[in-house]
């Protein structure tokens, strides 16, 4: 689509308009750093909140006019049309945000479907309701995560005939091929917490100070994952980064057909049994995962839901702890440099068991 621009001195020259609005997303994305409001306990604190950003703060403030209650999950998304859209969700036990960051597109998604299923628990013989969290981190376009959003909790109802199929969309055998999706879904129940990843979204556990991680990345330079696709006839390529024949990121995703069979989309499954150590749950795409370790991420979050760190401009202070924890999060993360979409789910074990 080409722009309609005025001519003066041989030279073409933007509508006013558009320079206005490319000043308002430039505006939206400059980093400012700001003082929190917390008790810090040592040196190693205070590097770790030294750069805490106020982006998604300013962002909210800005543009509450544009505000949509979401379908199923007390939210509501923004869009100032200038690439910048914002998803919170706010929920006594859990809390998510998603947000486009420094990319042009959206293409990050969320679901959270809770009493998602009842499993019959054989030591208890009772049945016990799972609640289903799920972030998928699309690429080459958001169809794909898209339509894992709206479709893969109901895949077991779709193989039994109990839900119609969906037509085929963007990133199927009748769409585009060059479209993907990463995944990393959690059923978490009173005594279970299941996991299934695939590609590099990434599910961390924090039990009794300690970050465990429920999945490993499928990173094209792992080992087993680079002996896999090598294995199928394809190469990994040193190309910015590893990827798989120079092109993708990621050893395994939904969707991308045209680099079948290198690229799989069967996830990795773990089941860890639930224990009274357990403190909370964090699922986050890669955006928060590629400037944000582990340790400091479970830190972070930790420190949110005790109360000893919030935004200063918190629009949250009646609400989820963890939608807290999930927002500075996500402000770290920008802070840091990201400059990917930043999705975030946290959940609270101890009041979701």
């Amino acid at each position: 689509m080409s722009l309609d621009t005025g001519k003066k001195s041989g030279m073409n020259y933007a509508p006013e308009t558009a320079r206005n609005a490319r000043r308002k997303r430039l505006e939206l994305r400059r980093l400012r750093t700001k003082v929190t409001m917390a008790t810090m306990d040592s040196d190693e604190d205070h590097q770790i909140f030294n750069n805490y950003g106020k982006g998604i703060d300013n962002h909210l403030k800005q543009h509450k006019k544009n505000v949509n209650v979401m379908e199923n999950d007390c939210c509501f998304e923004d869009n100032d049309g200038g690439g910048n859209p914002v998803a919170i969700s706010r929920k006594e036990s859990h809390g998510w945000i998603s947000v486009c960051g420094r990319r042009r597109e959206m293409e990050d998604a969320v679901r959270v479907e809770l009493g998602f299923v009842k499993v019959m628990s054989s030591a208890e013989k009772v049945s016990r309701p799972y609640d289903f969290f799920a972030v998928y981190d699309g690429h080459g376009g958001s169809a794909v995560a898209e339509a894992c959003r709206e479709r893969m909790h109901e895949m077991d109802d779709e193989i039994n005939g109990r839900v119609s199929s969906h037509d085929d969309k963007d990133g199927g055998p009748g769409g585009s091929k060059s479209v993907g999706s990463t995944a990393v879904v959690a059923l978490v129940g009173g005594d279970k917490v299941v996991v299934a990843n695939c590609g590099d979204s990434r599910a961390v556990l924090s039990r009794g100070g300690v970050a465990v991680p429920l999945s490993q990345d499928h990173k094209p330079d792992r080992p087993d994952e680079m002996e896999r696709v090598e294995a199928a006839g394809g190469r990994v390529i040193n190309w910015n980064g590893f990827r798989v024949l120079g092109v993708l990121a990621t050893s395994r995703s939904i969707g991308d057909y045209y680099l079948k069979p290198y690229v799989i989309p069967y996830p990795e499954v773990t089941i860890s049994d639930r224990t009274k150590n357990d403190e909370f749950l964090i699922l986050a795409s890669d955006g928060l995962w590629d400037v944000i370790s582990n340790d400091v991420a479970c830190q972070v979050v930790r420190r949110c839901l005790d109360g000893r760190l919030m935004r200063r401009c918190s629009t949250n202070a009646n609400g989820s702890g963890a939608t807290e924890a999930a927002a500075v999060l996500v402000e770290l993360a920008i802070a840091r440099g990201s400059k990917d979409n930043i999705s975030v789910i946290v959940v609270e074990l101890k009041k979701s068991s």
